[in-house]
């Protein structure tokens, strides 16, 4: 990934992130205020040899007490050490409980040991460890001495007591603030790199790229009310989402080229990605330019173009199919426009094979010598084979991918349904795109213009 799809994912989870650092920060500033105070209190032992004559014996002394220092300062946690400082202090606690509170480190090189404790208590920290200390040096001297008369020839002596603490060692209310900011926003970023991981689902161009070379004919933005106005080029054409159905009109005129038929299945991976919705509007804004049109419903099983057009269904492609009527007589106009529309007519138990026949093959090559454009509205790809069978027929095929709900593995199955037929890959329309965010769709996002509403009209073959 680049930088600015780092940038992306974060202003995605933007809310996660601030969520988790003021979760993270809260908790660091709770346990500052509500965790007990922790004073830590420090004393030094010197240690030294005796019986020194040459400059021999100092050295071999040093040596001596250098190795034999670590295994005094080990002797700091030992029963032998606290228990008699307990008792001093008179402490009501047992060496279990305070041996952890109790640690001894010898620097490298030195012959100093440094005594900590940390307690609840700034005094009796400041005790502990001077009372700890002292007593180390009585447990060493008791076992270096080998010889009554000649005593210990190691000497420990406590060269710096413990002082009492200003200010408790933990907690420290700025650091563990400072360390929660950083842990949260860690936990956050971390989280949304997570999920933009496991988000398999389309969003944009990007995501497009990643899975097919299909091209993108061009974004819908998202409409709440979409399933209470379908028909948004009807009833509000000077809106963001009307605009971008005129964007992708524009964009289709210089689709396939090549292909003298201007004929094209309208499909999509799973049902609700805005399929039927695309190809209506699509279908008026073609026919606002004075193009004729003709809107054939191939959705042979959940047929929707006659619910959002308004127009009446029992008679239609069905009918045309088995010979029951002309297409001529089974096309209707809408309205007054240049917009004609076959309907679906009777659910068949066999739609495959109807679409797949040879008669409708004949029908298709009537209609498209007929119109300008005839678009048709088929069943999505995965479920049933309907609309890879019409695709191969037709010559041409675009997918509609909803944005924030169609997955990778879903899209690409798809196109790969229609390359097992040898149906051809038009191109791709994103529905569904936010107006504001990082997936938010603009004009000229994806580098397409889009013509106005009184652009110049293409003047084709017969009108009905």
């Amino acid at each position: 990934m680049e930088l600015h799809d780092y940038i992306r994912i974060l202003h995605k989870n933007w809310l996660i992130i601030v969520v988790t650092t003021v979760v993270a920060v809260a908790a660091a500033t709770a346990y500052s205020l509500l965790a007990p105070p922790v004073y830590t209190a420090n004393a030094k032992v010197f240690v030294s040899t005796s019986s020194v004559d040459s400059t021999a014996d100092l050295a071999s002394g040093n040596s001596f007490t250098q190795q034999r220092v670590h295994t005094y300062a080990d002797l700091v946690k030992t029963a032998a050490v606290l228990q008699p400082t307990i008792d001093k202090l008179k402490l009501p606690l047992s060496v279990e409980q305070l041996r952890p509170a109790v640690s001894a480190t010898a620097p490298l090189n030195t012959t100093v040991i440094d005594i900590t404790v940390t307690y609840g208590d700034a005094v009796y920290a400041t005790q502990l460890a001077t009372g700890v200390a002292q007593q180390l040096a009585t447990v060493v001297e008791k076992l270096e001495t080998t010889n009554s008369v000649q005593g210990s020839p190691v000497r420990l002596k406590v060269v710096q007591e413990a002082e009492v603490p200003g200010a408790p060692s933990s907690p420290k209310k700025t650091l563990d603030v400072a360390l929660g900011l950083l842990l949260g926003l860690a936990a956050g970023v971390g989280i949304a790199l997570l999920r933009s991981t496991l988000d398999t689902r389309i969003h944009n161009e990007k995501d497009l790229e990643r899975i097919t070379d299909v091209p993108l004919l061009g974004g819908i933005v998202f409409d709440r009310n979409a399933k209470t106005r379908p028909l948004i080029i009807h009833a509000d054409p000077h809106s963001p989402r009307a605009e971008s159905f005129r964007t992708l009109r524009t964009n289709l005129q210089f689709l396939d080229v090549g292909r003298p038929e201007r004929a094209f299945v309208i499909t999509s991976a799973m049902p609700s990605e805005g399929k039927s919705t695309t190809v209506v509007n699509l279908a008026i804004a073609l026919a606002e330019t004075g193009t004729s049109v003709l809107l054939v419903d191939a959705d042979l099983r959940r047929p929707r173009v006659e619910q959002y057009l308004g127009i009446e269904g029992g008679v239609g492609l069905t009918d045309v199919i088995i010979g029951r009527v002309t297409a001529s007589d089974a096309i209707q106009r809408w309205g007054t426009t240049s917009l004609f529309v076959l309907a679906s007519g009777p659910i068949p138990p066999n739609p495959s094979e109807l679409l797949g026949s040879s008669t409708m093959s004949t029908l298709i090559g009537s209609l498209a010598s007929e119109f300008d454009v005839v678009l048709f509205d088929a069943p999505p790809l995965l479920p049933v084979t309907d609309a890879a069978i019409l695709a191969r027929l037709v010559g041409g095929c675009v997918v509609v991918a909803a944005s924030g709900k169609t997955r990778s593995t879903q899209l690409g199955a798809a196109l790969d349904a229609l390359v097992t037929v040898g149906a051809p890959q038009s191109g791709i329309v994103l529905t569904m795109l936010p107006t504001s965010g990082p997936d938010s769709y603009g004009y000229g996002r994806y580098g397409y213009g889009y013509s106005e509403p009184g652009a110049t009209p293409q003047r084709g073959k017969a009108k009905r």
